[in-house]
């Protein structure tokens, strides 16, 4: 392993925000991609399939407004909202990726995805919320 390397989910997390999953090197070659998205569940097996699936979900640069890492032996809990501007629309989704990690590089990546929003829904979202938290007691 390569002293001078980012560790894995550090390599992973660089890459999500740069838009540049094609050139990360965070995976093993038998990795799992266990992921749920909204109203679906599936798995990729290896680092193609997974690297084919994420250049679609990461396919421009972004930032975390919000991010927390959680270690746990053998890996760690990214829980994350990343922002990223697509086709001239701004855009959210949050993620929570359960990372486990084998001989440095990620073994496994169960992830659940609550959805990609455009602007529009993340302002009907937060107006919702609004009312909600206008209406509670207290």
């Amino acid at each position: 392993m390569d002293p001078t390397a980012q560790p894995p989910v550090d390599e992973f997390l660089i890459a999500v925000t740069a838009g540049a999953i094609d050139s990360c090197d965070a995976w093993t070659t038998d990795v799992v991609l266990d992921a749920t998205v909204p109203n679906w569940r599936f798995r990729k097996d290896g680092v193609a399939a997974l690297k084919e699936e994420y250049a679609h979900w990461f396919a421009d640069p972004g930032r975390f407004e919000e991010l927390r890492r959680v270690p746990f032996q053998g890996g760690e809990v990214v829980e994350y909202l990343l922002t990223w501007v697509e086709g001239g629309v701004p855009h959210a989704a949050r993620h929570m990726h359960v990372l486990d990690v084998r001989d440095g590089r990620i073994a496994r990546d169960t992830v659940v995805c609550g959805g990609r929003w455009p602007a529009s829904l993340r302002a009907e979202m937060q107006s919702a919320q609004q009312e909600a938290d206008s209406s509670a007691p207290g």
